[in-house]
């Protein structure tokens, strides 16, 4: 396997960053969660609150909260590969 030096380059930098992943998802989880609480706390108080566009706000929360998941999980493989060699 040949690895260029701008791609070796790139992994470490992502190496690197793998606990900034982790903890830039766990933070989007508990905002996601929060947000949630929060929205339920909302409509069951105001009974003309638009649910629709706040679910879809806390969803794309956690989309990106499962994405820097993903790219901690690609890092730690990138680690592991680049370790090997």
């Amino acid at each position: 396997m040949n690895i260029s030096e701008s791609e070796l380059r790139f992994s470490k930098k992502a190496i690197k960053r793998k606990k900034l992943f982790l903890g830039i998802s766990a933070l989007g989880v508990t905002v996601g969660v929060g947000l949630t609480l929060f929205y339920i706390w909302q409509f069951n108080t105001q009974h003309d609150f638009d649910v629709g566009i706040h679910a879809v706000l806390v969803l794309l929360i956690l989309f990106v909260a499962r994405l820097n998941l993903r790219q901690y999980y690609f890092a730690k493989i990138l680690e592991k590969t680049i370790s090997e060699k």
